[in-house]
């Protein structure tokens, strides 16, 4: 039974990457589809970038935020 199950997924398995193959060879680029969100042209067009790009955004926009002094309140309690 597992023998059989093994066989069955083997030969899906080389059919489906057989398909990949034949699909880039016909195709006149040849190349898988990009699907890294950095090098993406639709995802570009949309403004969303990479964690490293937006990162290195965000980095180059910093300001360090300064603190504000607090205002002491006397204490009106007695003792």
């Amino acid at each position: 039974m597992f023998l059989k199950l093994f066989f069955l997924v083997l030969i899906l398995t080389t059919i489906a990457l057989a398909g990949l193959g034949i699909g880039m060879l016909i195709r006149k680029k040849g190349k898988f589809p990009e699907t890294h969100i950095g090098r993406n042209q639709q995802m570009k067009e949309r403004g969303i970038h990479c964690a490293n790009t937006t990162d290195a955004l965000e980095r180059r926009n910093y300001r360090p935020v300064k603190p504000q002094k607090q205002e002491r309140k006397e204490e009106e309690e007695s003792v």
